[in-house]
């Protein structure tokens, strides 16, 4: 019986190992296929040649398809922990939703955490050195010369790193206990350099939040239609179009004369009928979109900014005159034991929507940034190296994500550190 017993027990984690691992597969093959969609709406077509540097820019897309997905991984899987804990106390003996549980879910922390650790020091220097490389001098030219050249300048990157590393350590715990943990690469070095690398994705996502939270407002009212409030749209579009037409004139009589910037008149003539485009769509859109849409989006932004500096203020107020308020890494009850929110399932549903809002601002801040400005990808003339750019920057942002959320106290009640990723 107990040899029974023990072969049951074995096939019975061999399958739960396997479902497992096809959900995991089956999630990761949904982010990489949208993931991809969105790359190649903004990647240059005219990087798409029938060469050598036509596979390496295929593969350089590839690369980076699989960096964005994880990015988009880590983000949804602090709602998909929530959502997750939600249903297993609500429908705890429900035979189909078995497969979600705790093994899941930290199963899907550990990838995220192992997928994140490989893209942001191996794929992605990996994808720019191999873009911007060209073989050394006095070989024969190549893919195989380009990814000799691209593995030496990793190595000495690595080294490079190390070094900085080691140099760290002995400046702020110059102990040899803690100068011999740098020697175990995977089990302390690795992990360190990673929490390094979310420190400074912390910091950004301080900067770039605040600044988010405020652009919210302009971009949105960019992308809406507003409410027409003592505005003749009619008498606007007449005015541009005829302003568009006698550019159009004047464009067209300049064969034989130089009085005027060809360029500059051209840019002008673009910006008239971009604003003809706005004008028109504010004429199509109907009463219901100008009236009821933009202002309700309004108020939306609003409640949910203030909520979230209202929770952010509170959880600062408990920093400063309770030191048990601290996170902790003390480990709660589990997933499918308590809900993690005082108020129950609104109270996780809330959560997620704040989530939510917090990456989108903080990735708005980003690019609103003056410094990160020419990141901003465009549609259909984004280099393979800006393309690199931006999904390094997502998913340091992504990966800081539940630290910062954790921290400043955007999630109202963090039981346990199960959903957090572990640097």
């Amino acid at each position: 019986m107990e040899g029974q017993d023990e072969v049951s027990a074995r096939e019975q984690h061999f399958h739960s190992q396997v479902r497992e691992s096809t959900i995991c597969f089956l999630l990761f093959a949904i982010l990489y296929i949208v993931s991809y969609f969105i790359i190649t709406r903004y990647k240059r077509k005219s990087d798409e040649q029938e060469d050598e540097d036509a596979i390496v820019n295929r593969i350089s897309l590839f690369l980076s398809t699989f960096t964005l997905a994880v990015s988009a991984g880590a983000v949804l899987l602090l709602p998909f922990s929530i959502i997750s804990n939600e249903i297993l106390l609500s429908f705890p003996q429900n035979y189909y939703i078995q497969w979600l549980n705790g093994s899941l879910i930290h199963g899907l922390w550990n990838l995220a955490s192992l997928f994140s650790n490989l893209c942001l020091f191996v794929l992605m220097p990996f994808a720019f050195f191999f873009l911007e490389s060209e073989g050394f001098a006095g070989l024969k030219k190549g893919i195989r010369a380009r990814i000799l050249e691209t593995v030496v300048m990793l190595v000495l990157l690595a080294l490079l790193i190390l070094g900085i590393v080691w140099v760290a350590s002995a400046l702020i715990d110059n102990d040899a206990a803690s100068m011999e943990s740098l020697y175990d690469l995977w089990e302390f070095y690795l992990p360190y350099l990673y929490s390094c690398i979310s420190l400074m994705g912390c910091l950004l996502l301080l900067l770039c939040t605040p600044v988010g939270l405020s652009r919210m407002f302009t971009v949105m009212g960019q992308l809406l239609v507003k409410p027409t409030i003592l505005e003749d749209l009619d008498e606007q579009i007449y005015i541009i179009t005829l302003e568009e037409e006698a550019l159009q004139r004047r464009l067209n009589g300049l064969s034989s004369s130089v009085d005027y910037n060809i360029m500059d008149l051209e840019q002008e003539l673009e910006n008239v009928k971009t604003l003809k485009t706005k004008l028109e769509r504010r004429k199509k859109a109907s009463a219901w979109e100008r009236n009821l849409v933009y202002p309700a989006v309004m108020v939306l932004l609003l409640i949910e900014t203030s909520i979230s500096v209202l929770l952010v203020a509170c959880n600062i107020l408990c920093l400063l005159v309770d030191e048990t308020a601290m996170p902790k890494g003390t480990r709660g009850p589990g997933i499918g034991n308590a809900s993690l929110s005082a108020f129950g399932f609104v109270g996780a549903a809330l959560e997620i929507i704040l989530i939510f809002y917090l990456m989108v601002s903080s990735v708005v801040g980003f690019y609103s940034l003056r410094f990160f400005g020419n990141f901003i990808p465009k549609k259909d003339d984004t280099t393979m190296t800006k393309i690199i750019g931006n999904c390094v920057s997502i998913l340091v942002l992504s990966s800081a994500l539940p630290v910062m959320s954790r921290t400043l106290g955007t999630l109202i009640i963090f039981k346990s550190n199960t959903f957090l990723l572990c640097h």
